[in-house]
Parts: structure tokens; C-alpha cells; sequence
């Protein structure tokens, strides 16, 4: 399987789109909106010169959908605001924004959403902002060196660059058997060979990335953590459950099942720490976890579900069916890439049975880390 040619969020604006279905997404941008600001406002008031003609932000894994443009807009407003603060002690720059992700993104929607996305800007800030250039790029290298101000990134880094070697053995074996990733059940080899990727790609990731920033640039990350016993199963659990219905069944085939490991891993915060110390590159600035449960998403999608009121009483198997389908419109592609377009339909339907008993019984979380870099400046810069 390639990859980088199924690694992506369902396009365009249908009903199991990610544009319609990401809804918990743009909770979890909300969430780390105050930390987004004071990491725009540290930037200006200490590092930016006043004589700086465009300050260069990038979002990493943009995806698509409204969530893409959400971040810019967060980032415009917070350089607004702190320039007020600062009673324009400097001329507004102009700020140029680029959006990367994985080749089969859907950069359509993002593009075609602009042209409201600047006419909202002109009417909400009128002249007080300066220009706002977007671009797009792809993965790999991006920037010249040191030309960068601010990364942002969310969602993005426990997608791994590759499923992790040494998960069949010797006599092509499954040794991850029944697993589709590395799970508190998986054996301690499949662990650490997951570890080992997400530490490969976390320290090219912030390496590249470092001779990309200006110094003192920031970075701001949101990304899976990994969780507690108490949590109950998380959503690879439940998608792991009905995909095995699904063999039991004689639906699928077990070869299949055991073929298949996602490229995902959700680190502990100690394993993030780890690397960033061991690369050298940045210095933590600010850490946080914060815990939503699986249908937190349901909540804020108020043109489908109404005033919050109204969720109250939605039972479990209403919101089960919700988180099916932002779940379906990150994970189809690849799913449909494995085993096939015939199963996608029975296969969330299943999930969704087996989401709603957690739901019920108050469990099911999402585990996120919220983790501010600031660029170590050179010997030449202090």
C-alpha cells in the first residue's frame, strides 16, 4: 500500500466528507485557541523586529474542510490584537500563510473557501490588518532556511511517516495478530517498533523544521496522547472489534486483519519530552493534556443538531452514529484501500454499535497534548 496516496481525510463537501464531519476537530482548535495567542503574542513582543515586513506561518497536516482557514483566521486576529496592545509601536506586516499536507488532500475545498474567507476578514478587521497571502505546499522540505516565524500544527504528528518495520516475523507471521496497531495487548517487540518510527519521524520532523524557523520561531503542536486504564476503548479499539466481527463472521478474510496496522501512535508525554531534549533543537515552553470524550464533537455542530439543550437528551446510539461518522470521514480512505468499498458501510455500523455501550457508561476519551517549542537560538544570535 502507498502510503502517502491513502493517507488522507475523505474529500469534498458530501454527507461522509471530513468537510461535513469535523465537528470534534474544530473542538479541539478551540480548545488550544488561548495557547495559539500567547504563543503569537511571545513571538511579537520579544523577538519580532519592528522593521519586519511579513511574518511567514505555516499549518502542518491543514486537512480540509472549514477547519482549515479556522487556525489562519486565529492567528490573524491574535496578531491584531497584540499590535493594538502594543499601540502600533510597529507597522502592521504583511502575513503569508502556507498550508501543507499529504499529496491527495483535498486542497479544492481549501482554495475555493478563500474568496469568503478574505471577504469575513476585510468585514471583520475592515484596513486594521495588513495583506494575508496563502499558499499551499506538500510534505517533505518546505521553506528556505531561518524564513519562518510560526508552525502550527494539529492533528497531524501521530499519523506516522510509515507503518513500522518488523510487525510480521521471520515465517510471515503476523506478530501483531488480530491488532491493527499498537495496543496496551500488543507484545513488547510491536511497541517499541512503533516507538522507534514516532521517534524517527518526531526527530526529523522537529530538525527539518528548525532550520526552517527564525530564531526564537515557535512551534505549537496538538496531537494524541497516550491515555489510562480508566479511559475505556479508544476509537482504534472499537474500529479494531468490528473489523474482527467482521472475520469472525466469514466477512473477511483473517489474512487481511492481519495485514493491516495503521500508521498511528499516540506517545506518552515523557517519550515527546524525550525527543525534543535528545534533538537539541527547542526548548519546551509550555505542556498540557486535556481529555474529550468521543461524541464531545456533537456539541458544537449546531446546523445539524440544534441548541445544547436538545443533545441532552440525544440517547447513546445518536451520538454513537455521530462518532461514526467523523471517524469514517478520517479513516475510509485507507480502510477502503485494504479491505475493499464493500465492507466501509457494515463496517461503521458496527463500530457505532460497539461506541455506544462506552458512551452509556460515561467512558471514551480522546487523550490530547497541547506542547509549545521555541527555537534554541545560535551562539551567533545571543
Amino acid at each position: 500500500m502507498e502510503l502517502q496516496r491513502v493517507l488522507h481525510m475523505s474529500g469534498g463537501e458530501g454527507d461522509t466528507s471530513y468537510a461535513k464531519n469535523s465537528s470534534y476537530q474544530k473542538l479541539v482548535l478551540t480548545k488550544v485557541k488561548p495557547v495559539l495567542e500567547q504563543c503569537i503574542q511571545e513571538l511579537l513582543r520579544t523577538n519580532l523586529p519592528y522593521d519586519e515586513k511579513c511574518i511567514r506561518v505555516a499549518d502542518l497536516g491543514c486537512s480540509s474542510g472549514p477547519n482549515t482557514l479556522l487556525t489562519v483566521s486565529d492567528i490573524i486576529q491574535s496578531i491584531d490584537k497584540v499590535s493594538q496592545e502594543m499601540d502600533n509601536e510597529f507597522a502592521l506586516p504583511t502575513i503569508q500563510v502556507f498550508l501543507n499536507d499529504l499529496f491527495e488532500n483535498d486542497f479544492n475545498t481549501v482554495i475555493k473557501s478563500l474568496p469568503s474567507f478574505y471577504r469575513k476578514l476585510e468585514k471583520e478587521n475592515g484596513s486594521k490588518i495588513g495583506s494575508c497571502l496563502i499558499a499551499d505546499s506538500f510534505y517533505g522540505r518546505l521553506f528556505p532556511e531561518q524564513s519562518v516565524h510560526f508552525l502550527h500544527s494539529s492533528y497531524s504528528l501521530h499519523w506516522l511517516s510509515q507503518v513500522p518495520s518488523g510487525l510480521v516475523t521471520e515465517s510471515g507471521i503476523s506478530a501483531n495478530k488480530g491488532s491493527i496497531y499498537s495496543s496496551k495487548a500488543s507484545p513488547p517487540a510491536i511497541q517499541k517498533a512503533y516507538l522507534d518510527q514516532f521517534t524517527k519521524d518526531f526527530t526529523t520532523f522537529l530538525r527539518m523544521h528548525s532550520e526552517e524557523l527564525v530564531s526564537h520561531g515557535r512551534i505549537l503542536l496538538t496531537f494524541m496522547c497516550k491515555g489510562d486504564e480508566f479511559d475505556g476503548p479508544n476509537i482504534l479499539d472499537l474500529l479494531e472489534v468490528a473489523i474482527n466481527d467482521l472475520v469472525v463472521e466469514g466477512s473477511l478474510e483473517e489474512e487481511k486483519l492481519d495485514s493491516f496496522n495503521v500508521p498511528i501512535y499516540a506517545p506518552s508525554v515523557e517519550e515527546v519530552r524525550h525527543i525534543i531534549e535528545e534533538e537539541r533543537s527547542f526548548e519546551i515552553v509550555y505542556v498540557e493534556t486535556f481529555k474529550l470524550r468521543h461524541d464531545a464533537g456533537f456539541c458544537i455542530d449546531d446546523n445539524q443538531l440544534g441548541s445544547h439543550s436538545q443533545v441532552r437528551f440525544c440517547d447513546e446510539h445518536v451520538r454513537a452514529a455521530h462518532v461514526a461518522s467523523f471517524v469514517r470521514a478520517a479513516w475510509e480512505p485507507i480502510l477502503a484501500s485494504h479491505f475493499g468499498e464493500a465492507i466501509i458501510a457494515d463496517l461503521f455500523h458496527r463500530f457505532a454499535k460497539n461506541a455506544a455501550t462506552p458512551l452509556r457508561m460515561g467512558k471514551g476519551f480522546f487523550n490530547n497534548l497541547i506542547i509549545s517549542l521555541a527555537k534554541k537560538p545560535h551562539k551567533a544570535d545571543m
